[in-house]
């Protein structure tokens, strides 16, 4: 461990929304600390401790596979000098007593938690590490060149010794270049990370005349590498890291634009090479990228009108609001420069605002409810914003069955009364339009709506249910053909007989003697 190193921070919570509040409350470089990783459980914070390194935990207690009283256990056997925080809510007391049994430093309870708090904890946490017990992060004297690229790329002012600097990195210019491991399916193994660094520097090393490269302390699963070489040998490197990212599968490299002073480090790491490394989420199939072969930033679109969306979907304008929320997405995935943390939440926020109003609705979504945590953890692993469309879409598809759902059963629940209307009266001179004016409809719409939801017409219907009723009777024999034509709804005798044998075949009279047969 060295003299004014960063304290590293491992973040672990099966709640994204509070991993990313943790993220967010304090500026962690600015106070001394970097996190260089988060996880949702402890089975995935153990994969990536033996990566990482961290000096600080912060995890939550209740998690699923394994939770953090367990991995506290297990930290504290396997890496003693690792510093631990819990993370519980009001009833986990227990469980957070059991943790400091085991050392744990401090606990924060969730509902309290703010910056303030967090920083205490960290603070705290640091003081029982030798190496942070004094932590200062105001940088004076003359630092070793390693120390001051750390300090740089964390956004520190240096005080360096200029000559020190010209000896180390001789060259005119420098370049960033970072190898982004983040999509890859070994990522959190540090053999596999080991193994990529090695092809790196060996390909620095066989291809970069002149050039000098050194290791940057960075993200989790980013690997970047300062590289001091004269500009005219520019050429060459984009060139190799062209080939190294073609060449190795899944891990996609970017190069920055170069600079001459090495006080530059630390914006154009965050500025550049982060923000190309990003870019990746939007283009997918590009595994190298440069600031000058990426496409026009697109000009900028409306934001999205969330509160016409809403009234849309209040007033069931279904087709109109998916259309514009499809367009919003597609628009907003080709422009690349939107943050992906931003992206990503935009449409976990869209997700958490159609459940909530069309269960305000009374539409049946407890499925949809269900799914949605399902489809924030989904959306937040995203790999590309493809991926994350896709993922939208499967959203408002299942938000569609609830409401079709819905709309079906409002539709059957028309046709039974239907049906049984006509049941009630079909021994009277019914007709389409006195139903249609019974049920406010228009003639012409319930004649549609019959056709379509009972496969045959409102006539066809009548008819069938009329003469079924008649052969009931014929059976009886107690009235004449004449009476019981009156009797299921026929004025007229001979359009009754009609009708009788286009259904059943016989006349009346004929299917009453073949009963009388049997």
């Amino acid at each position: 461990m060295t003299v004014g190193e960063l304290c590293r921070t491992l973040i672990v919570d099966d709640e994204m929304l509070i991993r990313q509040g943790i993220k967010h409350y304090i500026n962690w470089e600015q106070e001394g600390f970097m996190i260089i990783g988060e996880a949702s459980n402890g089975q995935e914070a153990l994969e990536l401790i033996e990566a990482t390194k961290p000096h600080i935990i912060i995890t939550d207690i209740v998690m699923p596979i394994m939770d953090g009283e367990e991995l506290t256990r297990i930290v504290k056997d396997r890496y003693p000098q690792t510093e631990i925080i819990i993370l519980s809510s009001f009833g986990e007391f227990d469980y957070v007593r059991s943790t400091f049994q085991s050392g744990v430093v401090d606990y924060i309870l969730k509902p309290k938690l703010n910056a303030d708090g967090l920083l205490k904890a960290l603070k705290s946490a640091a003081s029982r590490i030798p190496s942070f017990r004094n932590m200062d992060n105001r940088l004076t004297g003359n630092l070793p060149i390693g120390q001051i690229i750390d300090k740089l790329i964390s956004g520190y002012e240096v005080n360096y010794d200029q000559d020190l600097v010209s000896q180390a990195f001789p060259n005119s210019h420098y370049w960033i270049i970072g190898a982004d491991l983040r999509n890859h399916p070994s990522r959190n193994s540090a053999e596999f990370q080991t193994s990529i660094k090695g092809k790196l520097e060996e390909a620095f090393q066989n291809n970069l005349d002149q050039a000098v490269h050194e290791p940057l302390m960075v993200e989790a699963n980013i690997i970047g590498y300062l590289i001091n070489q004269n500009k005219k040998e520019l050429p060459k490197a984009i060139s190799l890291a062209s080939q190294l990212a073609h060449s190795n599968q899944g891990i996609s490299l970017a190069l920055t634009e170069e600079f001459t002073d090495l006080s530059q480090l630390g914006s154009i790491y965050k500025e550049s090479l982060v923000k190309l490394l990003d870019y990746r989420f939007y283009f997918p199939d590009q595994p190298f990228l440069m600031k000058e072969n990426l496409p026009h930033v697109p000009p900028k679109f409306e934001k999205f009108n969330l509160d016409w969306f809403t009234e849309e979907l209040k007033h069931k304008h279904f087709e109109l609001a998916f259309q514009y929320l499809q367009s919003y997405c597609l628009a907003l995935s080709n422009c690349y420069t939107t943050d992906v943390f931003e992206y990503k939440a935009f449409l976990g926020n869209i997700i958490f605002n159609i459940s909530i109003l069309l269960s305000n609705m009374d539409y049946e979504v407890t499925e949809l409810e269900n799914a949605k945590y399902s489809y924030f953890k989904s959306i937040d692993e995203a790999r590309s914003a493809s991926e994350a469309v896709e993922l939208m879409n499967r959203f408002t598809e299942e938000a569609k069955k609830c409401i079709f759902a819905r709309q079906n059963q409002q539709e059957d629940l028309n046709m039974k009364k239907l049906i049984q209307y006509i049941s009630e009266h079909y021994a009277e001179p019914l007709t389409l339009t006195e139903v249609a004016k019974h049920f406010h409809f228009n003639p012409s719409y319930l004649s549609s709506y019959f056709s379509t939801h009972n496969k045959e017409s409102f006539i066809e219907y009548l008819n069938r249910i009329r003469i079924e009723e008649a052969t009931k009777l014929l059976i009886q024999g107690t009235e004449s053909i004449s009476e019981i034509s009156g009797m299921v709804g026929y004025s007229d005798h001979s359009y009754f007989c009609k009708v009788f044998k286009k259904i059943k075949g016989s006349s009346p009279s004929q299917y009453k003697r073949k009963q009388k047969l049997r």
